[in-house]
């Protein structure tokens, strides 16, 4: 249980000093966010918690394919902002266009060997 309460508050932390950073600047808090922290952390946590070498490759390669798909939505939302559209309509469009984009790579990864 405890080990759950670490995992937890730090991963926390991290969340909380993107925004914190980001409310001083932008940019330096859309660096903060964009590097693959939650990935890391998910790795130690699994290679903790399993020691299991195969899990772990066939892990991170599933989070590289799985990345791409969440990436237009970085460009969607500032798009749709400048247009005009409130922010929760925007965040909306964008979670509603990753989860379309991780559907179909679902669908279409294992045409292309892909085994997520």
């Amino acid at each position: 249980m405890v080990y759950l309460i670490v995992k937890a508050l730090l991963s926390g932390l991290i969340i909380a000093a993107v925004s914190e950073v980001a409310k001083r600047s932008p940019g330096f808090g859309a660096l903060i966010a964009s590097l693959p922290l939650v990935s890391i952390l998910g790795m130690i946590w699994l290679w903790r918690d399993t020691g299991d070498a195969p899990r772990m490759a066939a892990h991170a390669e599933a989070t590289f394919w799985f990345v791409l798909p969440s990436l237009p939505m970085f460009l969607l939302i500032p798009a749709l902002l400048r247009k005009g559209m409130p922010f929760w309509a925007a965040l909306a469009a964008g979670c509603g266009l990753t989860i379309a984009l991780y559907l179909a790579m679902i669908w279409q990864g294992p045409r292309f060997g892909l085994k997520l």
